[in-house]
């Protein structure tokens, strides 16, 4: 699903800008001679200078809109939020980067200067020209190109920063296991966010409601409001239960929820405090918003949950098909380990024949018992004890390699989901051993009623241009992060990092049988 935030967002300035101009032509439509004499020709004839509605009015109001408009444009066209949030940049994009940012400042800041040449917004109105405010008016414009391009540049660079949290946003959901399923939350807090805003600057710029209680009550009810019913059909009713309101958990985050939120609208609505005020207002959200937004929820559900489901469906057939590519003509595999171990026995290789049979045991789990959701932990074990005898055989024993393996089978009676732990030791053995340097790796795996917890610590080395495990990824802990997510959210703890000399894995997985 495509994020449309940009698109949204481009919506919405084109709104704001369309109606600011459509407020000012309506201005000069109902503007009698007498009402433009009296409001702006006087000031003018008073410094004795010449008027004309059209250029000393309109066109520096209009023209200083559409200029900010198009600057607007200009930034998402060439892409610099997106240049400035890619990681690997060169000189040539640094140096283009920078010179577009200080043209565009300098137009923008030239721009409202001429601007004000012609409005002249010192002598008669201010209040008149909100937009040419927001840059300073310039008492002798013209005099000064660069006046106002501090302010220009501060404007253009917040601009930017929220731009640029914007893009880091779309792409942390474009990676997300659940992409589609967030794509579609933040298009419709963006829409959401576009008629909110659009609404009130409408109303409020053709004075079409002039008294300040209807914006407080926009304020203090339709804000909180949209935030219930974002939070609750997107967060806390998904995650409950099919009885919500049984849930001691889901009740708590929805009277939390409703009491911030009402809490926080009404002190931006208020000076003083009137507790009954706030409860009647929190009392709307939780005993009439929340229940109607349950509505609406279970009219949605079946799609929202379905949605959430594939998306976790997508994430298990990637893991799968990483597996599968690992086994591609497993069958003629088999059949030549088959002939190695034959070989081996004849020539006395009890060794190799033995590392051929524990690969070809490896192989048989990878390919017939791999693509269960759930198999029991005897299995995930007996397929890491292969791999570390596998590993010992290769290796050649030396006092400078110590390889410790704690592993108590004991009340490992669960099922668990296939290739959770194997990755962790593969990344042991592939960056812990140097021939020439003394080497670690300590393995300590425990199980007890309801939990699994694997420690790995290996030292650290690069690896040697004739390690077999050099060029070998493993499943990767992307993978084993994504699958965790699927299977164990919110009901494991996975930590890793180094301290200098050594890399350390603690995997903690509550399970269930």
């Amino acid at each position: 699903m495509t994020i449309r935030l940009r698109n949204y967002e481009w919506t919405l300035i084109s709104l704001l800008t369309g109606i600011t101009i459509a407020s000012y032509l309506w201005e000069y439509y109902y503007l009698s001679t007498s009402d433009i004499s009296q409001k702006f020709t006087q000031p003018f004839k008073e410094h004795n200078l010449s008027f004309n509605y059209f250029t000393n009015v309109l066109s520096p109001k209009i023209g200083a809109v559409l200029l900010i408009y198009l600057l607007y444009l200009a930034v998402h066209l060439l892409k610099i939020p997106q240049l400035l949030v890619t990681r690997q940049k060169t000189g040539i994009q640094y140096f283009w980067i920078i010179v577009l940012l200080i043209l565009l400042t300098f137009l923008l800041a030239l721009g409202i200067n001429a601007a004000s040449y012609f409005a002249q917004p010192a002598f008669f109105s201010y209040g008149g020209y909100k937009v040419m405010a927001l840059l300073g008016y310039n008492e002798t414009p013209l005099t000064d190109l660069f006046f106002g391009f501090k302010r220009a540049f501060f404007m253009v660079g917040l601009y930017l920063v929220y731009a640029c949290a914007r893009e880091l946003l779309i792409k942390r959901i474009q990676k997300s296991t659940l992409s589609n399923y967030l794509s579609l939350i933040t298009n419709q807090i963006a829409l959401i966010f576009v008629i909110y805003l659009t609404v009130p600057f409408f109303a409020g710029t053709f004075e079409l409601i002039e008294d300040d209680f209807f914006y407080q009550l926009y304020v203090l009810l339709l804000t909180p409001t949209v935030l219930v019913y974002l939070t609750n059909t997107y967060w806390i009713f998904p995650s409950s239960d099919t009885k919500p309101w049984l849930s001691i958990r889901v009740s708590a985050l929805v009277i939390l929820t409703t009491l911030f939120y009402s809490f926080f609208f009404y002190w931006l609505s208020h000076h003083t405090f009137l507790l009954l005020l706030w409860l009647s207002t929190w009392g709307v959200q939780f005993f009439i918003v929340t229940p109607i937004t349950w509505l609406l929820f279970e009219q949605r559900k079946d799609k929202l949950l379905q949605l959430r489901g594939t998306e976790k469906a997508l994430v298990k057939s990637k893991a799968d098909l990483q597996l599968l590519k690992s086994q591609i003509n497993p069958h003629f595999l088999f059949n030549t380990l088959n002939s190695l171990y034959g070989m081996a026995l004849m020539d006395g290789s009890q060794r190799t024949a033995e590392g051929i049979q524990k690969l070809g045991e490896m192989m048989r789990f990878m390919l017939h018992d791999n693509h269960q959701d759930f198999i029991p932990m005897s299995q995930e074990i007996n397929y890491l004890k292969n791999y570390l005898s596998l590993q010992k055989l290769r290796i050649q024993p030396s006092s400078r390699l110590s390889i410790e393996e704690d592993i108590n089978e004991q009340h490992c009676t669960h099922t668990i989901a296939p290739m959770l732990l194997i990755p962790f030791v593969e990344n042991a053995f592939k960056h812990g051993i140097h021939i020439n340097e003394p080497s670690w790796i300590k393995i300590r795996l425990r199980c007890n009623k309801n939990t699994l917890r694997l420690e790995v610590k290996n030292s650290i080395h690069t690896a040697q241009n004739n390690d077999p495990e050099k060029e070998h990824s493993g499943i990767g802990l992307e993978n084993v992060k994504e699958r965790l997510h699927l299977f164990y959210e919110h009901k494991y703890q996975l930590t890793y990092g180094t301290d200098g000399t050594e890399f350390k894995v603690d995997l903690f997985i509550k399970l269930t049988d």
